[in-house]
């Protein structure tokens, strides 16, 4: 796979322009690692010589020309030639090459000296052997995984540490040149100081840099966790039981791998793990085969070759550890990951409403990011940036867009409030439980009938109770009625922006501590309505007037 990958960069159209090929890299692959092994053996065994040194010759001409190509251009940084296990600059690989190249003119025009070990059929049998066994192990390896893991994402590394430089790591060294005129000739004055040496009577022309010692480089320097342009690289490897399903393209994802995918990702979420996707396709590729699939977990986007290095299959699962890789293994193989039932296991999760919900909660959200502009031309680029074509872009007929589908997803919440109850963690887990919570918050004349489920669901350890108190205070504020918990924020052409009124304003923080939120309602203020915002106290005389 990773030859496979490699040849696909020399493949590209600013390589060799062969992008009709791409498509047969993995075979080319199988057929070319195989193939140099085979002629190794031959050659050691001295079968077929005449075909062995041809075909060791043609070879060598041609890779020794593909790295001096590599290395002249610069397309290709790494040659690619021993993987992961020995990356090679370009340059030193057509080095190689020519000494190779040398030695295999040597055998060629010496060939007579060459003489057989073992008999005909001795050789016959061996070839045939090395043939079967590299067929097998090629088999073994795409069917599987590699053997031997020489990658920065093996099973026992810590992504977060191999991201990190150490402190004894050697710094970089910049060299200087300083370009001056002195005495009307141009010289050029060479350090790595950084100081400028201002000769004698000399003008300074321009100084360049370049490196002596390149910066240190981390092995895991791409790796990232990122969705909607947020980035959930810290919070996930600090997870201390992930699950990750990896399809870094999802154009040649193994579709076929997904059933049982499916089925280990279930197991794991009602055990109690957390579940996430990475891939380099986009959100709206990987939403559609999460629901063509019916995956019950969300994809977040990771950089393609970050991806491709960590697992050698599409799909690939990894089991992490705050960030230490426990379990890698194929789609094939994930029978063996393994599970246990951990604290805060959720063995009655209802998949089917999970995925009602999540679906629900994407309509939730479908136009309120346009809504944040007040510039229909702005509108307009963010909408078809997300796949929306409408005819009308003023926020006049985006909100009625939204306002439908709030009203359509009430009614879908509602029959789930009135036939389960509030769906809490323990039936769609906590994500997608908040959908629920969500859709009811924009349907405010809905909340005082269900604000009793709420209630309830916070006091079952269902819904945090933090929900509950921001519900709380909007249906408050609703009413006209003064807060508790300083959640909620109001706006009027005469006040600008404005915490609501607070019952006990003296006491508001104590509460919003009991709660476990991190912020006074001073602090809060400030996130609502920027750095320079003072809070003011208000009372409900204050705002009817």
């Amino acid at each position: 796979m990773g030859f496979s990958f490699k040849l696909q960069d020399y493949f590209a159209a600013e390589v060799l322009n062969l992008e009709f090929l791409i498509p047969f890299s993995l075979g080319l692959s199988v057929v070319i690692l195989i193939f140099e092994v085979l002629l190794g053996v031959m050659l050691i065994l001295g079968y077929a010589k005449k075909f062995t040194l041809y075909s060791l010759l043609v070879m060598m001409v041609f890779f020794t020309f593909l790295t001096l190509y590599s290395s002249v251009t610069g397309a290709v940084t790494d040659c690619g030639c021993f993987g992961s296990a020995l990356a090679i600059d370009p340059f030193v690989s057509f080095l190689k090459d020519v000494v190779l190249l040398v030695l295999i003119l040597i055998l060629f025009f010496g060939r007579k000296y060459i003489q057989p070990f073992f008999s005909s059929i001795v050789r016959s049998s061996l070839v045939f052997l090395s043939l079967i066994g590299c067929l097998g192990l090629a088999y073994h390896v795409l069917m599987h995984l590699p053997i031997i893991d020489f990658r920065p994402y093996h099973v026992g590394a810590n992504i977060q540490e191999g991201m990190t430089v150490p402190e004894d790591a050697p710094p970089p060294i910049i060299e200087y040149q300083w370009e001056y005129e002195v005495n009307g000739k141009k010289t050029v004055i060479t350090n790595t100081t950084g100081q400028d040496p201002k000769p004698e009577g000399g003008t300074r022309i321009g100084v360049e840099t370049s490196f002596k010692r390149e910066p240190y480089e981390p092995p895991i320097h791409d790796f990232s966790i990122e969705r909607n342009d947020e980035d959930f690289t810290e919070t996930f490897l600090q997870e201390e039981n992930l699950i990750v399903v990896i399809a870094y393209n999802l154009d040649n994802t193994e579709l076929a791998g997904y059933a049982s995918v499916r089925a280990k990702t279930n197991e794991a979420l009602k055990k109690g793990y957390k579940v996430i996707g990475l891939s380099a396709s986009s959100t709206a590729e990987t939403e559609a085969l999460a629901t063509a699939q019916g995956l019950n977990f969300k994809f977040y986007f990771c950089d393609m070759t970050a991806l491709k290095t960590i697992v050698r299959s599409t799909p690939g699962i990894l089991r992490l550890q705050k960030g230490t890789i426990m379990q890698k293994m194929h789609w094939n193989d994930i029978d063996e990951l393994q599970l246990e039932t951990l604290d805060g296991a959720m063995p009655n999760l209802d998949f089917e409403l999970k995925r009602q919900l999540d679906s629900i909660a994407l309509l939730d959200q479908r136009y309120r990011n346009l809504l944040q502009t007040n510039s229909e031309e702005e509108r307009a680029i963010m909408a078809k940036a997300a796949g929306l074509e409408d005819d009308d872009y003023s926020f006049d007929a985006i909100w009625a867009k939204q306002t439908e589908l709030d009203e359509s997803n009430m009614a879908f919440v509602a029959m789930i409030f009135d036939s389960k109850g509030y769906p809490g963690t323990s039936m769609v887990g906590k994500e997608s439980s908040s959908a629920a919570w969500y859709v009811l918050q924009h349907n405010m004349d809905e909340i005082p009938k269900y604000f009793p489920l709420i209630k309830a669901a916070g006091e079952a350890d269902e819904l945090s109770m933090r929900a509950v108190a921001m519900m709380e205070d909007r249906l408050l504020m609703s009413q006209n009625k003064p807060q508790k918990y300083g959640t909620q924020g109001s706006n009027s052409d005469g006040m600008g922006g404005f915490i609501w009124p607070i019952e006990n304003p003296e006491t508001v923080n104590e509460r919003r501590v009991a709660l476990g939120y991190t912020t006074t309602v001073e602090e809060y203020a400030k996130l609502l309505y920027g750095d320079d915002y003072e809070y003011q106290v208000l009372t409900m005389d204050d705002i009817n007037q």
